[in-house]
């Protein structure tokens, strides 16, 4: 029933709501429907979020260039300030990413937990694979791989969750 009223919401007086909102929040909000989706992705929001963040002469470095958006700008930034701006395994939720100066540079797979075990979701799929022509043998040593850069993505998360706790 709430949802339905929600999505009466004219355009105007939902920015105006998405306004009020911090960038977590907003991303929770972008994740509701579609509508809500691109109303919070609305370039406007996501400039004011930077510049109340890191002010107006960084927005002003940091201005998005083609295609980009203040979004992905934004996320970019974050992603800097909490990672530096080296090469870098991080892991997101089950995800685990290759970033380079906060841009992620690849997706390296996901890591997925069923009855206590963990299993590994390397990104290349059979037709990757192929396509690359690794035969069997390769196979199994990519596994072993992209176990390796999972367990680096898991240090790096650890270390810094340790960083942090010294710093409190």
């Amino acid at each position: 029933m709430i949802e339905l009223k929600m999505e009466r919401l004219p355009a105007e007086i939902c920015l105006k709501i998405f306004c009020l909102l911090d960038s977590q929040s907003l991303a929770t909000a972008l994740q509701v429907c579609r509508k809500w989706n691109s109303l919070a992705s609305d370039n406007i929001l996501w400039s004011n979020l930077f510049k109340e963040r890191w002010g107006e002469d960084h927005a002003a470095f940091y201005h998005p260039v083609g295609s980009k958006s203040w979004k992905d700008s934004y996320e970019v930034q974050d992603r800097c300030d909490r990672f530096g701006l080296g090469l870098r395994i991080i892991r997101e939720g089950s995800d685990y990413y290759l970033i380079h100066q906060g841009e992620i540079q690849r997706h390296l797979g996901s890591r997925r937990q069923k009855n206590g075990q963990t299993s590994f979701l390397p990104l290349s799929s059979k037709r990757e694979l192929l396509s690359e022509g690794l035969l069997d043998e390769d196979k199994s040593c990519r596994g072993i791989l992209d176990r390796i850069l999972f367990f680096i993505g898991d240090l790096e998360v650890a270390s810094t969750d340790a960083k942090r706790s010294r710093a409190l």
